[in-house]
Order: structure tokens, then sequence, then C-alpha cells
């Protein structure tokens, strides 16, 4: 049984149903016997005859009615003519019973009632008078066969299971809502909150919604404080490396020889700060929000082939290659930019580390999952492979491995960063995997749509 709820409902529901059954069973078994309608029945025929013979039919209506409300003992005393002594019409499983039959013919609802009829014979002056006694409704309908009381237990094990309910509500309801919240946490929603519990509950469940939102508000806040840092450094970085291309292009045209090539060198550093800066910009844009995303209908069966174009073009003096397979238009919704430097970034990354003269394989599948069709680009590479503890790493900003990466191939570690935010921001996933052949497979998974039209084109 999976649901927390569930096990300590039906825990506590068993436990308290137990202890009631078997406490009313035990306070039965130890208590003293009551006297049966068998002990009563000879006292209740001689008090309604002797009721009779003073009173008459009156006087033994009275008595008899006294017996019923006192206790519950319906007594029906025929002389030997077979007349009931109190004037009433019996019913006619009375008289079955008076005839020594068995109880036919009762109404329903007494039907339902224990059995409890007792049919008795005394002699008085030499004349012979029977009584059917029977218990009446209010002791049979609480107490069942041989007193044990079937009502009532049915009373207790229902009330029992409503107090077991709410107590187990109460206690898995807390725990749903956090699971929920960190959910939502874990997949980037920095906002999740479990939510402030009942006012005045001050429990350890209480307690621990309490603490996860305070550390959900500094994760927040920490979050947010590095992605202003990170922007605020990169504007501030702008504006001195403006400077310090201005000086460098004077310091060029007045250069000698000599030091024109430690002037292209830092002409070269530059460039290199200058894209790194451009990508963090980029991906403090992007941790934003999608503020700033125009999506519009696109191919990307169109859009892979021209990126792909363009990286087989720039690994020619490797002798690789870039294929790309589809046979479909594979539409969806996005901003054209965001997705083409996503999907640049992944087929980049694989032709710098697949092995000289090799291809690189890009795919493009639709398949359905239970959140509807996506559209699959796999980018594989034969590249030495990413260790299995540095999959998801790969994805985090500054992210590089020593053992594979340097200055002249690995670059700074943002360019999967950025494809990783533009995809979450399409609603899509991006994860990496090593090929048992050797090399890297990359996964971009972005939601399919229909019903949109490609723009035409100019």
């Amino acid at each position: 049984m999976k649901s927390l709820f569930l096990r300590i409902f039906l825990s506590f529901w068993a436990a308290q149903a137990l202890f009631v059954v078997l406490a009313i069973l035990v306070t039965i078994a130890i208590s003293p016997p009551r006297h049966g309608l068998e002990n009563t029945g000879p006292q209740i025929l001689a008090e309604t005859v002797s009721a009779y013979q003073s009173g008459g039919e009156h006087g033994a209506f009275d008595y008899i009615e006294d017996l019923q409300r006192k206790e519950h003992v319906r007594a029906f005393v025929f002389d030997p003519t077979g007349h009931e002594l109190a004037g009433r019409l019996p019913p006619p499983w009375v008289e079955d019973v008076r005839r020594g039959g068995m109880p036919r013919h009762r109404r329903w609802i007494e039907s339902l009632l224990p059995p409890r009829i007792l049919r008795q014979g005394l002699t008085v002056d030499g004349k012979r008078y029977t009584v059917v006694l029977e218990t009446g409704p209010e002791r049979g309908a609480f107490f069942g066969p041989h007193d044990i009381p079937g009502l009532g237990i049915l009373i207790a094990v229902i009330s029992s299971g409503l107090v077991c309910y709410l107590l187990a509500w109460s206690m898995a309801s807390p725990v749903t809502r956090l699971r929920r919240a960190a959910q939502n946490l874990a997949a980037g929603d920095l906002t999740a909150r479990a939510g402030a519990p009942l006012r005045g509950r001050r429990d350890e469940l209480a307690e621990l919604m309490r603490d996860f939102d305070r550390m959900a508000e500094r994760i927040e806040g920490l979050v947010e404080s590095q992605s202003r840092l990170l922007k605020d450094v990169s504007h501030e970085l702008r504006s001195p490396l403006a400077r310090l291309s201005v000086a460098l292009g004077l310091a060029q045209q007045k250069a000698t020889p000599e030091i024109e090539t430690s002037l292209n060198r830092i002409e070269l550093e530059a460039d290199r700060l200058n894209q790194m800066i451009q990508r963090l910009l980029t991906i403090s844009r992007l941790e934003s929000g999608t503020d700033g995303i125009h999506k519009t209908a696109l191919s990307l069966r169109e859009l892979v082939d021209h990126v792909a174009r363009d990286a087989e073009y720039e690994t020619a003096g490797r002798n690789c290659r870039v294929t790309a397979e589809a046979a479909d238009e594979f539409l969806v919704e996005g901003d054209p930019e965001l997705l083409r430097s996503a999907i640049e970034n992944v087929i980049r990354n694989a032709t710098r580390y697949t092995a000289e003269g090799t291809v690189v394989e890009i795919r493009l599948e639709r398949q359905t999952t239970p959140k509807g069709e996506e559209i699959m680009i796999r980018v594989l590479d034969s590249g030495p492979g990413v260790p299995n503890g540095a999959l998801e790493k790969i994805f985090q900003p500054f992210y590089r491995l020593d053992d594979a990466r340097n200055r002249q191939t690995g670059g700074a570690g943002l360019g999967l960063s950025i494809a990783d935010r533009a995809v979450r921001l399409h609603g899509g996933q991006l994860r990496a995997s090593n090929r048992p052949e050797g090399g890297l497979e990359v996964e971009i998974r972005i939601p399919a749509v229909s019903g949109f039209a490609l723009p035409a084109h100019s």
C-alpha cells in the first residue's frame, strides 16, 4: 500500500474498531447473567391472570402495557377458550406460537429483530392459561442474539472510522502539500511554498512546513541574488571591455612588427571575454522568465538543417560530417532565435568533441507521452563521452571537465547551460547520456503543436 493516508487511516481504524469490539464483548462476558424470559414467564402469567380476575380486561391491559413500558416485554395471555385476557386482537404469528407452531406473518420490521419468543402454560384453579412473550424493539434493536449488541458495535465501528479518517487526514494532508511543494521547487519553481498550516497548529508537521517555506524563501533569495550579481557584473564589464577594444585598435595602428603578435593575442582574449559576457547576459535573461520570448509556429526540420550545414562547414578542417535525418516538418511553437541558439550549442558541443573523421548524427523523432506529443532531437557524437556522475552537471554554468576541456576546446562552459534554459522555457527538457558504442547522446524534447500554419516565405 503506497498511500500514507490509507496506511494511517486503515491502521487506526482497525485498531480502534478491534478495541471497541473487544471491550464490549469482554464486558458482556464478565457481567452477571440476566434472568431470561424462561424465569419471568410464570410470574408474568400469574400476575396477568390476577390482574384480569381483579380488574377484568381493563386491569389485564394496564398490567401488560406497564410491563412493556418498563421491561420492554410484549405479553399475550390466553384463557382455555383462546380469548386474550387484555381484549386485544393478537397478530397471526402470536396465534401460531400459541398453538405450538413457529411464528409466521410477522411484519418486515419485526423480522429484522432477534426472535426472542417464549410460550408457556400455567394451570390456575383447574384452568390452563397460555402466555406468549417477546422482547420489545427497544431491546432487540440494540442487543442481538445472545445479548450481543450488534447495532452498538456497528455504531462504534462507524464512529471510530470517522474519527480515524479525520485523524489520518490531518496527518497526511500536510505531507501531501509538502511533497507537492518540494516537487515544484525541484522542477525550478522557486516560488513554490507548502503554505502556512492552520492557525494555532504547533505540531511537528506544522513546524516542518514552516521550515520548508523558510528554506524555499532562502533558496529563492540566493538564486535571485546570484542572477542579479551575474547580470550586474556582466553589464559593468562591458564598459571597460569596450574601452579596451578602442585602446587596442589605436595600439595596433602604431604597433611595430615585434609587438603585433602580442596585440593580436590580446585581441583574441578580448573577443573571448566579450563572448563570455554576452552569454552571461543571455543566461541572465533566460533566468528572468518568458517576458522577452516571442513564440511563433516554426518547423524544427528546417531549423535543424540550417544549423547542421553551418556546423559541418565549421568542422571541415577536421574532416567531420554533420547529418540530419527528418521525414516531417515537426511543427513547434517557440522563439526561433532561442531554439536556434539551443540546438546550435548542442550540435557545436558535439562537433567539438567528436573524433576526427567521424559523423555527428542529428535525428528528429516524434513520440507520444502521457503529457502529449513531443518532438525529440537526438544529437549523437563519437567523442570520449562524459563520466556518469557529470551527465547532469554539464548543463550548469561554468562547469567544465578538467580532463577533457581546456581553453582551446572547452570554452567557458556556458553553451549547454544556455541550451538547457532555453529548452525549459519552451516546456521541454534536455538530457544527456553516454552511448554504448562510445560518445555522447543529447536529447532535446520539445512539446509538439498542431493546428499551426507556417508563415509564408517572402
